[in-house]
């Protein structure tokens, strides 16, 4: 019960090297995805109207994934650490010793069980705020949408538990599954709402069906390159992977965003209302300097005899 255990010691920065690449290159592919979609939505926009669209559209939509992927790998680090505690109480009510301070961690786990899931959750969401605010800031969406993404990755991640549990994978999801899907009902129902905002708030989520499946789709593919190279190993347990593959995915978001590197591919279109701006205040410029050139060279000549002097008006 070390912590070697769940993780892999053949796992080399080469190997990490390369699996960051894939990670990189699955983001990549799922920006571009994202922008063709923008592209499409905006042809039959006039000119100009269309180039502010998909700006505004590609950068919008882009962190929406981006928040879903973090809001994913939040809600899997909870999921992940549930696997963990439960497969240690496995082993060590089976007999294991690991000293004083596994003993009493079991017993506070065996007591105490639900209070500590209750707590790993509320720090899945510290977690949530502490990768929005502070290393990974998205500001091109709002709270509302924010919300929303939120939403949609407890679904995503209850997708993936559910496969786990299809593919027959040891450990037992239905526990953490009930707790997720309480969640969101209590998201989608609550003590002041009505049949109609219920209905809004399933519109709102299915309107971002598409970054669903994208998410489900890289994180598979990465999953599954990951597990044939040998660099997530099945007795983790295929959660802890999971988990895994979305920490190079986060740190491949964290790149992205933070370099910049979309801003310097898609520029905020230089439209006619800022073109006139800029006249406007050029004309203007141009105006104050020569009232100031003839401030500076009018004279004044005074009436006391043999003198003339420059005063300024």
């Amino acid at each position: 019960m070390t912590f070697e255990a769940y993780t892999n010691p053949d796992f080399t920065i080469q190997q990490k090297l390369l699996f960051f690449a894939a990670a990189l290159a699955g983001v990549l592919i799922c920006n571009l995805l994202i922008i063709a979609g923008v592209k499409i939505s905006t042809l039959r926009k006039e000119k100009e109207e269309q180039a502010q669209l998909l700006y505004e559209g590609v950068h919008n939509r882009i962190q929406r994934f981006y928040e879903m992927m973090i809001s994913g790998c939040s809600v899997l680090s909870f999921s992940c650490a549930y696997v963990i505690l439960n497969h240690i109480n496995t082993l060590y009510r089976s007999g294991a010793k690991g000293g004083p301070t596994l003993d009493w961690i079991m017993d506070v786990w065996q007591n105490g069980r639900d209070f500590i899931l209750l707590l790993l959750i509320c720090l899945s969401c510290v977690i949530n705020t502490l990768l929005d605010k502070l290393f990974i800031p998205l500001k091109r969406i709002s709270r509302a949408e924010k919300a929303c993404i939120r939403m949609l990755a407890m679904f995503y991640v209850i997708i993936i538990l559910a496969g786990l549990n299809n593919v027959g994978d040891e450990s037992e999801y239905n526990p953490v599954m009930i707790y997720y899907l309480g969640l969101m009902i209590g998201r989608f129902v609550y003590f002041d709402a009505s049949f109609i905002d219920f209905i809004h708030a399933l519109i709102d989520m299915f309107k971002n069906i598409y970054l669903l499946i994208l998410g489900l789709l890289l994180t598979g593919l990465l999953c599954h390159f990951g597990f044939e190279a040998g660099y997530l190993l099945e007795r983790n347990y295929y959660i802890v992977g999971i988990f895994y593959t979305h920490l190079f995915i986060l740190l491949v978001i964290f790149l992205l965003n933070n370099t910049g590197i979309l801003k310097l591919i898609f520029r905020e279109p230089f439209t006619e209302e800022v073109a006139e701006e800029d006249d406007a205040d050029e004309e203007y410029a141009e105006e104050e300097y020569d009232e100031y050139e003839e401030y500076e060279e009018e004279t004044v000549v005074l009436a006391a005899p043999g003198h003339t002097v420059k005063k300024r008006r």
